[in-house]
Order: C-alpha cells, then structure tokens, then sequence
C-alpha cells in the first residue's frame, strides 16, 4: 500500500482492474464472484451495459454545472423517485452521510418552522450505523467509531433495536424524530419486524414526531421491493438512500413528504456536486432497470433460493456458522470462528464477502445474480466449511 494513503483502512493484498457482471479481475486475470458489491453499491453488478451507455453519452456532454441553474435529468429523477414512492420531494448528494445529514436537518427544521425549536432530539437505535461524519456518529452512538473523536455532537437518544417500551420511554418534549434502518446493515444483518415498523408509525403519529428510515444499505430493491420499509405497508415522512441508487457511482438523496419537508426553503440546505448532470444520468439508468417488469420479482426468488441454501449449509456445518439473516439480497451469516478469518479464506476461494458486528458475514451480492451464481457462492462456502477443524467440547481440534 502506498505510504502516501492515510492509513485508516485495512485493505486486502488484492487490487481489480476490471468488473463484469457480478464478477471482478485482476490484472493477472483472476476472477473473483463479487457477493459483497462494494458494499452493497454495485447494484446492478459491474459495467452494465445500460449504465456505461449513459456514463459514456453524458461525459461527453456535461458534467458538472452546479445548483444555481436547472438539471433537467435531476427533476426527471425526482419525479420517478416520488412517483415510485411516499415522497414528494427529494435532495440529491453525494454520499449516505449526506443524506443522512440533511434528514437530519430537515426534521429540526421542520419543527423550528411550526414554533417548536425545543424538538431537535432525535431518538435511535443501538447497534446502527448512520455516516462517518460526526453527526451521523453521534446518531448511531457506537463507541468503536467515536472513540478519539469527542466531545458528539448532542441531540441522539439510543433504545434498543425493536423495543418499543424502550423507545416510548425516551420520548421527551424535545423529541423531533425517530430514525431508524429498516434492516441494520453494519449493526449485523438484523431486519426490524413488520410490527416494530408499523409500531413505530403509530407513536409518530400519536407524537407528532417525524419517522425517518436510513434505507442506504437495505433501499434500492435489495429487500425484492423497492424500498425495504414497504414489506411492512407504511411509510416514513423522510428516508435517505444512497448506495444502490448509484449503481457504484457516487450518489445519495433524501426524500421526504410535502409536509416534511415543508420547512425547507431557498438556502436551508445545498450540495456542491449533488445532483450534477453525470450523476442524474447514471441515476435515471439505475431507475430504468429496477423499473423493468420482473426486475424486482426475480430479486424476490433469487433472494429465497439464495437463503433457503444458505439455511442447509448452516444445518450441516454448525462448527462454523449459528445462523442465517436477512432478507433478499441483503443476507448475513453469523459465524462461529472470527468472521474476518472466514471471509479471508473465502476469498482464498475466489468469492468476496463483507464483514459485519456481531461477528457476522455480509451477502451481498449484485441484484442481477441468477441461480447459477448462486450456485458458485455455495460451492465457495462449502469448501470453506469441509475444510474448517471442528472443535471439540473442549475447544481442542
């Protein structure tokens, strides 16, 4: 590694110069089934046709123009979001932390536009993961990420994930928000249950209080629908997405109900590279393919086929793995040996893997795998699993 990089990520010895579909290459040609996407980013795995087409006609038109003039595709994109959603307004950035910032500002905002400054609390979950910026750090509150880093920002009370006696306790006069991630990525793969989503709408209706859902990792079809929150038929008034919308491209937005969003006039917020005309473009092209008739069905199946084996391979090797999670495409297995040694040695086995708490392992492959790359990953993960020591009761190989 160069020593001009500064030094705050544990990469692996390995380097690609180039992706297709749901596979990557090195320079000296080998390949490599990509089941974690860049973190859950390649949506629609690496250098989709249709993606690269708009990448290559855009750049060779406009880039970059800023906010202070009229992106065509930018409204375009805002229309279909919101069309194809609860919201009917939307910001585009250039990252998750973004977005999750500017959810953020437009709950204390909102509040502050109806006379109520005092509400600028927000109420979250433990074992989440909202950004790296200090704000989003102090939302989730995990001490591994802010050690080093105090005094947090104040304005975050933590419950725990999927406890509403919790969470209606931690409810003040202050209180402006709920924000919550539908399924917790990083936490270690843990969808909120149906009850605890449509729980969570009553008590801001009950409150007043705005429901926010960080759907960076878990939006953007990974769950078989478009959004992950929709499985349990409610909707939140904010929700800020990144990742997948991209499609590797860096992008993010937060959308937002009419009246959430109502607070925000000329100037509240900006973006200096947000919603350029390269990005809108490659975003429309995401949109275009989730769109498809069938797109989001066959995630559905994949997504099925894909845990009901991941399920028999946890049965029959109980020596390295506890359990399935997730849903979808957004999968974990939580690991008996440290999950960093396992993911080392599966990518020994030409399959990459993302780590995650809880010692568990991220699935996260591209939405447009088919059963036979299904078929691959399983391989991986059983010759991983046949060569794994089983221990004895004493701990002892």
């Amino acid at each position: 590694m160069s020593q001009a990089l500064m030094p705050t990520y544990a990469r692996a010895d390995l380097a690609f110069e180039r992706g297709e579909g749901p596979y990557l290459y090195t320079a000296d040609d080998r390949r490599f089934l990509d089941f974690a996407a860049g973190i859950a980013v390649n949506s629609l795995g690496h250098s989709h046709p249709h993606l690269v087409k708009a990448l290559t006609k855009q750049g060779a038109k406009l880039w970059h123009v800023s906010n202070l003039y009229q992106i065509p595709d930018g409204a375009r994109l805002a229309e279909r979001l919101a069309e194809n959603s609860f919201a009917d307004r939307v910001f585009f950035s250039n990252s998750g932390a973004e977005a999750m910032e500017g959810a953020l500002k437009l709950a204390r905002k909102y509040h502050h536009a109806r006379g109520n400054p005092e509400r600028f609390r927000v109420i979250t979950c433990s074992n989440a993961f909202h950004g790296r910026t200090m704000t989003t750090l102090s939302a989730a509150g995990n001490p591994k990420y802010l050690e080093g880093f105090g005094p947090e920002p104040e304005g975050f009370d933590h419950v725990a994930f999927g406890n509403m006696n919790e969470l209606r306790a931690a409810i003040t006069p202050e209180t402006a928000a709920i924000l919550v991630e539908p399924v917790q990525g990083e936490g270690g793969i843990r969808p909120a249950s149906v009850e605890y989503l449509r729980a969570l709408r009553e008590v801001c209706d009950e409150y007043g209080l705005l429901l926010i859902f960080d759907e960076i990792q878990c939006g953007m079809g990974r769950t078989g629908r478009l959004f992950a929150h929709e499985w349990a038929g409610i909707t939140p008034d904010v929700m800020a997405l990144a990742k997948g919308i991209g499609g590797g491209f860096p992008m993010g937005a937060f959308l937002a109900t009419e009246e959430a969003a109502s607070g925000m006039q000329p100037g509240s917020h900006g973006s200096t590279y947000g919603g350029n005309p390269l990005a809108m473009a490659i975003g429309n092209a995401v949109l275009d393919v989730m769109l498809e008739e069938g797109f989001l069905a066959k995630v559905q199946k994949t997504g099925d086929l894909l845990k009901s084996r991941l399920e028999a391979l946890v049965a029959a090797n109980p020596h390295v793995f506890e359990e399935v999670r997730g849903t979808g495409l957004i999968l974990g297995l939580k690991a008996v040996p440290a999950n960093v040694e396992i993911i080392a040695a599966l990518r020994d086995q030409g399959l990459l893997t993302v780590g995650a708490a809880e010692n568990v392992i991220r699935i996260l492959p591209p939405l447009i795998i088919d059963e036979i790359h299904v078929d691959e990953a399983l391989a991986a993960l059983e010759r991983v699993c046949a060569s794994w020591p089983e221990t004895g009761s004493d701990g002892a190989a």
